[in-house]
């Protein structure tokens, strides 16, 4: 039997060791990272359905994607050191919300492509819809064209509804827009509105004190009140306040009415963009998506502790009654 030097015999051992584990880091290597930026938590439900529609297009979690998810729960001002975080990482695309978290992702990066989930009118963010341009893309919930409704619905379930409280982080761009859509709805429906600026917890708490003669609140969604959407529940139930909501989690939440696109269903969506654009699609050249469906929630719960009397035509109008 043949006999080799010492320092060839471990040199040959090695080589076994070796080959399986660069196999391993090469293949790891080519997994590729979808970073996740969002001003919201883990327990999100948005985030559950990202990773129901990664699944339903064959994607699973540590196999042939990984996702590099970054939280700002409710602090806006972390949103750019996570971005810098995820451009570090070379993720391959950025999932971000809002227009607070797209300024964030632009300055982290000037080549990594961007998913974008926020609301309208997103010309102000990309070139155009149908194409956007440059290296963002994704889908809108087309709030502001939906405020005359919410209004209406507020007025339907107060009939005698005069003082309407405006709540809104002023930090997102697209609210400006949202804002003078609802100022000339107020003016159609003879309705006295008065905003309310929140960019923190501590802001929401002032407004509800200082609503003084209000009858009801709009609140204008975006990820920080989306963030803050329990707490803005409790609130206008402590305060016995009718308000209406742009997203059927707030609703879930113990919101009175929610009328709009579903954010879960939004960000599931999102993921065909992600799928897309890592098989070599130009963010650019994929137009923005925008919602089908509108759903009206109605929290008959949340009506019963006001002492709120739905009508029935808005029942059997709603998509869901939650009882």
């Amino acid at each position: 039997m043949a006999t080799y030097p010492l320092f060839a015999r471990l040199a040959l051992a090695c080589s076994f060791v070796w080959l399986p584990l660069a196999g391993a880091a090469q293949q790891a290597e080519t997994v590729p990272r979808v970073g996740w930026l969002a001003n919201l938590s883990s327990t999100s439900p948005v985030y559950d359905g990202f990773r129901q529609g990664l699944r339903e297009l064959g994607y699973v979690e540590g196999k042939n994607i990984i996702i590099e998810a970054r939280w700002a729960d409710g602090n806006l001002d972390r949103l750019p050191e996570l971005a810098r975080e995820l451009a570090r990482l070379n993720v391959k695309v950025m999932l971000v919300g809002g227009d607070q978290g797209l300024r964030a992702a632009q300055a982290a990066s000037t080549t990594i492509p961007i998913v974008l989930s926020a609301c309208d009118p997103l010309e102000s963010l990309v070139a155009s819809i149908a194409r956007p341009g440059g290296r963002v893309t994704g889908l809108t919930c087309i709030s502001s064209e939906l405020a005359g409704k919410r209004l209406n619905l507020l007025k339907e379930l107060v009939p005698a509804l005069a003082r309407v409280a405006i709540l809104y982080n002023p930090d997102d761009r697209n609210k400006a827009w949202e804002m003078r859509q609802i100022e000339e709805a107020a003016r159609s429906l003879r309705l006295t509105i008065r905003a309310f600026e929140a960019r923190s917890s501590g802001e929401i708490d002032d407004a509800f004190a200082a609503r003084t003669d209000a009858q009801a609140f709009l609140i204008l969604a975006d990820p920080f009140m989306v963030f803050n959407q329990k707490k803005l529940a409790e609130l206008t139930l402590r305060n016995r306040l009718p308000a209406i909501f742009g997203f059927r989690e707030f609703a879930d939440a113990g919101g009175l009415v929610a009328y709009g696109a579903s954010l879960r269903e939004q960000y599931r969506r999102a993921a065909s963009y992600i799928d897309k654009i890592l098989k070599g699609a130009n963010p650019g050249e994929l137009p923005v998506e925008q919602p089908t469906k509108f759903e009206l929630i109605v929290n008959l719960k949340t009506a019963k502790v006001l002492g709120l009397d739905v009508p029935a035509t808005l029942l059997v109008a709603a998509d869901e009654v939650i009882e």
